[in-house]
């Protein structure tokens, strides 16, 4: 993108729309994401911070009047300066408190959209870090009121919120003070830390003063802060983004600069709850229902968020690896017809690629509902692609019988065979045809079945050839027509016997493409499992920080409501834990009976197959037709 769109507007009647522009955009990004937002009062520079991080001067809108000039979400898309193969998504949102708007409503939607999409929140104030910025944060305060975990009448305490907001970094702008505390030089870091320190006491007033502290202390514990002194002469100021280089404090460049490192060097990909790697088409599933929801009057809730992604990208998965195996075979099939094999070998490998392909993508998929449907579309492909390669193989054959046996066919109708001796001489015409078939389509899947049908078409001729032959007395006769029952009965087991071969070919590779599926499905789960401990020791530390901190500050009361809180989160992982055991236990389960109904299909084609070649009396002695 070479400039911002707007993502998300306002309609006619007040509700938030997404610009379907940028969905479009976002579509077409299939590369993981990081998503930085950035949001504070109106202005504040906030779009100045963000065109930097895009690497321009210019882009989103600065403007130089109190006029707030960003009207709700916009977007700009560029690629990783430091993540190659990632996408930074970067949201200036509209100005929060803008005097002609007068919205509170609106501007917590804004805020808690911003939370919702976003890797790394950023927050934009100017001034210092003072109860009065801390009071205009009651946004922070109203989250769990517009953003819900679970269903809205699911209880769920507030500190599961800090497994799934995003870092958060405040932007200090036009900072004028001395990092100095208590006569102690201070990190940046530690201003924000001292500015967020609670206050002992249980009046309404200290009440009242802790509560947007204590949100961001728990919401955020991932934080980090920058101070920006004046970019400029004062009267400059509102045209930041035309001026030169030179006519900009070092300082504040230097500041610019620290920020955007952290930024690129330390925000990290956008992840789902359970960990789903979230691209810029997943982003604008988000988008969309996330805003959706807000314009019905409902609250969005990022459990049915997660429901609803998972539907989307597993549906998205299967057609993603079907068409990875679709597209492989298809390739291959201009080449037919192949030996079984080889038809197998590919088969195989294409098979173990969709499932790849399908796994990267899938999420949720704890009954293996999709998984499944993949392995039946992909087994149903597999037989046409069986089908189709017999019939060519079957056309290769007949083709070449067709050319083979032409000189014979002339001699028959001509009546070359119809004399003393004649049958010998077709015997011998016969045998050699069958022998250069043999040789020439030696590795035809439907090389026996072919010949076979071929013998029974020349039996009546035979047959005829025989009975015309008076230099062969009746016994001779007999003996002879005896031998070609022999010679069709032999080539008929033989063709049972190849399709029997066949078919074990196929058993051997479906029982290595189970055993590799299972591997798959195991590591997925395990994956899935990981990333749900790491949330969840994530949620911990930073639980047990803040206990130590308050302890440490003398608030023994909220502390031991810390620990209650930290005792309640081990109880619900190792509820969470326990049922994604029997889950992907039962997924395992399922997968392997599955796998185990599919041989045995096979096994009973082979056994039927075993039968009905036992049941023929084996030949005792051969024909003239085949040597």
């Amino acid at each position: 993108m070479d400039k911002p769109v707007c993502l998300i507007d306002t309609a006619s009647d007040g509700k938030l729309c997404v610009q379907q522009s940028a969905l479009q955009v976002l579509e077409q990004i299939q590369q993981p994401v990081v998503v930085v937002a950035v949001v504070g009062l109106y202005r504040t520079g906030k779009s100045y911070l963000m065109n930097r991080l895009a690497g321009k001067q210019t882009g989103f809108a600065l403007g130089s009047t109190i006029e707030s000039k960003t009207k709700g979400i916009w977007m700009w898309c560029v690629p990783h300066p430091t993540k190659p193969g990632t996408t930074l998504v970067l949201l200036d949102t509209e100005g929060l408190g803008d005097v002609d708007k007068g919205d509170s409503v609106h501007d917590t939607r804004i805020f808690s959209l911003a939370v919702l999409l976003s890797s790394t929140l950023v927050l934009n104030s100017r001034g210092t870090i003072d109860n009065r910025a801390i009071e205009e944060l009651q946004y922070v305060t109203e989250l769990t009121e517009y953003i819900k975990i679970k269903s809205p009448d699911e209880v769920v305490d507030d500190g599961e919120f800090v497994k799934f907001f995003p870092s958060f970094i405040w932007a200090v702008r036009d900072f004028t003070l001395q990092l100095n505390i208590e006569g102690k030089d201070a990190t940046e870091d530690e201003y924000l830390e001292f500015a967020l320190k609670l206050k002992l006491g249980n009046s309404i007033q200290v009440n009242n003063y802790n509560l947007p502290r204590e949100c961001i202390r728990k919401y955020f514990p991932s934080r980090k802060c920058f101070t920006f002194p004046f970019p400029t002469n004062p009267d400059n100021v509102s045209y930041l983004e035309t001026l030169d280089p030179a006519e900009i404090s070092k300082r504040f460049l230097e500041v610019t600069n620290r920020f955007c490192q952290f930024i690129f060097d330390q925000s990290q990909v956008k992840n789902l709850k359970d960990g789903h790697t979230v691209t810029g088409r997943v982003l604008g599933h988000l988008v969309k229902t996330y805003v959706d929801t807000i314009a019905s009057g409902a609250v969005p809730c990022l459990e049915n968020a997660v429901i609803a992604m998972a539907l989307i990208e597993n549906e998205a998965a299967f057609q993603e690896g079907l068409e990875v195996y679709q597209s492989g075979m298809e390739k291959m099939k201009n080449s037919f017809p192949l030996e079984l094999n080889e038809i197998t070998s590919e088969h195989q490998c294409f098979s173990l690629m969709a499932t790849q392909t399908f796994m990267k993508r899938c999420f949720r998929d704890s009954d293996g509902k999709f998984l499944t449907s993949l392995e039946e579309a992909i087994n149903q492909q597999f037989d046409r692609y069986l089908q189709d390669n017999e019939q060519a193989s079957e056309a290769k054959c007949e083709s070449l019988l067709s050319v083979l046996s032409e000189p014979m066919t002339e001699r028959i109708n001509q009546g070359f065979y119809a004399t003393a001796g004649g049958y010998d001489l077709f015997c011998q015409d016969l045998e050699d045809i069958v022998n250069q078939y043999n040789t020439l389509a030696c590795q035809e899947v439907k090389i026996a079945e072919v010949l076979e049908k071929f013998l029974q078409q020349k039996a009546a001729v035979t047959t005829a050839i025989l009975q015309a032959d008076d230099k062969l007395t009746e016994n001779e006769r007999r003996i002879c027509e005896e031998r070609e029952r022999a010679v069709l009965l032999e080539q008929e087991i033989k063709a049972q016997e190849e399709r029997q071969r066949q078919l074990e070919e196929k058993m051997e590779i479906e029982e290595q493409n189970n055993e590799e599926r299972v591997r798959q499905v195991i590591q997925k789960m395990e994956e899935e499992m990981s990333f749900q401990q790491q949330e969840t020791q994530r949620a911990m530390d930073s639980k047990l920080r803040e206990q130590a901190a308050l302890m440490e500050k003398g608030f023994q009361e909220k502390a031991n409501k810390m620990a209650s809180e930290i005792e309640e989160l081990r109880r619900n992982n190792k509820e969470v834990e326990d049922r994604k055991s029997r889950e992907f236990a039962q997924m395992i389960a399922d997968q392997e009976r599955r796998n185990a109904q599919n041989l045995e299909v096979l096994r009973q084609q082979h056994r039927q197959q075993m039968e009905a070649i036992n049941s023929r009396p084996r030949p005792s002695s051969r024909g003239c037709s085949i040597q």
